[in-house]
């Protein structure tokens, strides 16, 4: 089991930006990494991952709500996977999760994903 502690979280103005960072315990380099974020009374949805070619590229895939705005990116020598956001906005506002599994290709599904971070809370205020 992969253990993974997400960090960077905080309180922003509409506009700004912030960055996530999550930290792996184990050799990750081979899954897919994402991140979530799960607003009060809402589901947990799905925001950016990243995922293994089999090489040494990684692919990128974000939710349509973030795409031009975030950017994830990840660092196997330190095991730690980032989420540079930007242009952030009120409807940004939840606590964001990282999490990690093999096998998993594209997935934007979060029962897919069997690691999972404490979270940490993104407020962004207008």
């Amino acid at each position: 089991q992969v253990q993974l502690v997400e960090s960077g979280g905080g309180l922003v103005q509409a506009g700004g930006s912030l960055r996530l960072s999550c930290a792996a315990s184990g050799r990750t380099f081979s899954y897919t990494m994402g991140w979530f974020r799960q607003a009060p009374g809402k589901d947990r949805e799905f925001v950016a991952g990243t995922r293994w070619s089999g090489t040494t590229t990684y692919y990128a895939y974000y939710a349509d709500s973030v795409k031009g705005r975030f950017t994830i990116s990840r660092d196997n020598a330190k095991n730690t996977v980032y989420l540079q956001m930007n242009s952030l906005k009120p409807e940004d506002t939840a606590v964001y999760y990282c999490a990690a599994q093999g096998g998993v290709g594209y997935s934007k599904t979060p029962t897919d994903f069997g690691s999972w971070g404490q979270g940490t809370q993104v407020t962004v205020s207008s």
